[in-house]
C-alpha cells in the first residue's frame, strides 16, 4: 500500500547545551512541536538519527516517549527511527518505550528496510519482536 513519508532529521530537534551536552528538555519539546505542528496521523514517519553527535541515555529515551505520551500527541501510524549500528540498542529502547504506550515504532539501521516496513500492510505489533521492535 502506497504510503506518504515525512523524514524528521536529528538536526531538527536534537539540541545541545552552551557546554555542548544534549539538552533533552529542548529537544523533547521541539520534536513534539514537530509532531504536534501537521496533522501526521495519515502519514508514516522517518526520524533519521544516523548523522546525530549527541546521544542519548536510556533514561532520556524514556523520557522522551514519556513526554510525547503526556503531551496527548498521536505519532503517525508507522514511526521508523534510523539509527547507526552501534546505537541500535538504544534506538530499540526508545521504541519499545514507545510501544508500550501504543506507538507503532520501530527501529532500524538500514533505510532500506524501513521504508520496507513503513509502506507495507503489517500491523502493529501484539509484541516487540526480538524485544526491540525491527532488526538491524
Amino acid at each position: 500500500m502506497p504510503a506518504t513519508v515525512r523524514i524528521i532529521h536529528a538536526t531538527d530537534f536534537m539540541k545541545a547545551t552552551a557546554e555542548g551536552e544534549l539538552d533533552i528538555k529542548e529537544s523533547t519539546r521541539l520534536l513534539v512541536e514537530i509532531v504536534s505542528a501537521t496533522d501526521l496521523v495519515d502519514y508514516a514517519l522517518v526520524m533519521d538519527t544516523r548523522k546525530a553527535h549527541s546521544s542519548m541515555s536510556v533514561t532520556d529515551l524514556w523520557y522522551l516517549a514519556a513526554e510525547i505520551h503526556n503531551a496527548g500527541k498521536n505519532l503517525p501510524r508507522k514511526t521508523a527511527i534510523l539509527c547507526p549500528r552501534e546505537r541500535f540498542d538504544h534506538t530499540g529502547f526508545f521504541a519499545l518505550c514507545a510501544h508500550n504506550r501504543g506507538y507503532n515504532v520501530r527501529a532500524f539501521t538500514s533505510y532500506e528496510d524501513a521504508m520496507e516496513w513503513l509502506i507495507s500492510n503489517e500491523p502493529a505489533p501484539e509484541t516487540v519482536p526480538g524485544g526491540w521492535g525491527g532488526a538491524p
